[in-house]
């Protein structure tokens, strides 16, 4: 079932054209990757679903989530979507956490804004989260501060803060590119498990295609701001249509590069 149509997204700022008609569709319980190199538009295509994008931003085209346009939604209603039903994590966990508020004052704020909670439900909630995202000892990680945790535990507590309201769907952009590849490889799992188990509607933006072909469904591949492949993962991986994707690929060290599937993340994981 499609959760989010993106149709034709364009994207200007200053005069600079950054997105030009992309096509994209996220469904339930699958992860749709976006990948290319740096600058190809795969950020912003997330910020513009988000609506973060910069002051002076010309957007046209469509997202239409469920029923509703959108570009075409008034301010208050796309910040009461944002964080509760759409939602984002972004590449470095170190930016995204309060450096001086405890991870419970940082989860539980989250809960009781948004959902309006009472403080022993709101940390009812943020000890399953936690325990959901596999951080251990979750109660007490609560009164502990985000330098104290690892950089992949940091990353899972902000996917954990990210799916507080249950949102239906889920950006991920550069997820792992900070982490080293076994701590990468239980992240990239995490996600993947979330996928089904929640059946979020999960967006991956790397530019890593090894990250790519150990997690996606599917995967859309940019260049200059167009999308200009879109396939099942496998298909892509093996036949690619477009002489940029072949190009990608070839350039992967030993011609497939790093985690390859769910096997690999497993495996990488145990290590």
């Amino acid at each position: 079932m499609t959760v989010l149509d993106i149709a034709g997204l364009t994207l200007s700022i200053g005069g600079t054209e950054i997105l030009r008609g992309v096509d994209l569709r996220l469904e339930a319980g699958r992860v749709q990757g976006l990948a290319g190199e740096s600058g190809s538009g795969k950020t912003m295509t997330g910020l513009a679903v988000m609506g973060l994008l910069p002051p002076g931003s010309q957007v046209g085209g469509r997202i239409t989530y469920g029923d509703q346009e959108l570009l075409g939604l008034s301010p208050g209603r796309r910040n009461a979507l944002r964080g509760t039903e759409i939602a984002m994590v972004f590449q470095d966990p170190s930016t995204s956490l309060h450096p001086m508020l405890s991870i419970g004052a940082q989860t539980t704020d989250h809960l009781r804004h948004h959902l309006g909670l009472r403080r022993t439900a709101a940390r009812e909630r943020a000890v399953e989260l936690l325990s959901r995202v596999r951080i251990p000892d979750p109660a007490g990680a609560l009164r502990r501060y985000p330098h104290q945790f690892s950089g992949g535990q940091r990353q899972r507590i902000a996917i954990a803060i990210a799916l507080a309201c249950s949102p239906t769907v889920l950006i991920a952009d550069e997820p792992t590119t900070a982490l080293d590849v076994t701590v990468q490889a239980g992240v990239l799992h995490l996600l993947r498990d979330l996928a089904s188990e929640m059946g979020l509607a999960v967006l991956l933006v790397t530019h890593d295609l090894g990250v790519m072909s150990a997690v996606a469904d599917r995967v859309a591949v940019m260049r200059h701001g167009e999308v200009v492949e879109d396939g099942e993962r496998h298909q892509v991986f093996t036949a690619p249509a477009h002489p940029y994707t072949a190009s990608l690929l070839a350039s992967l060290p030993g011609a497939t590069g790093g985690v390859q599937s769910l096997d690999d993340v497993r495996a990488l994981e145990a290590t």
